[in-house]
């Protein structure tokens, strides 16, 4: 990322936004928290899961107070994370590559289907 890239960071909030909702796909939407998502969702009457409950061999779990990540997978997915985070970041800084993902973000909003960011 050069000055002329920085600048148009901080004088357009629009390419901020693009530029966040782009970092939230490539460092955390796109990891094994796919994996985690890809499971089947139950089914809630209710509409809240308040009538959902997960039967263990230590007896039934509220699904309002069911942990959905072990501690192995919270571990797995920070790992991944970071790792792509500080990939994204040294593909920012780069001043070749990182200059022309900002001009792109000028131009056009990568995540077009996500909110904007508020």
């Amino acid at each position: 990322m050069n000055r002329n890239s920085t600048r148009l960071l901080a004088r357009n909030p629009q390419v901020l936004k693009r530029l966040a909702k782009y970092m939230a796909q490539q460092c955390f939407r796109n990891t094994v928290l796919e994996d985690y998502h890809a499971g089947i969702t139950p089914y809630s009457e209710a509409g809240d899961y308040s009538d959902v409950f997960v039967k263990t061999p230590a007896g039934e779990i509220p699904w309002s107070k069911l942990s959905r990540l072990s501690d192995e997978e919270m571990k797995t997915l920070m790992i991944d994370v970071v790792n792509r985070t500080y990939l994204l970041l040294r593909t920012l800084f780069d001043e070749d590559v990182g200059s022309y993902l900002i001009r792109t973000l000028s131009q056009q909003d990568l995540v077009p289907r996500w909110h904007d960011p508020e």
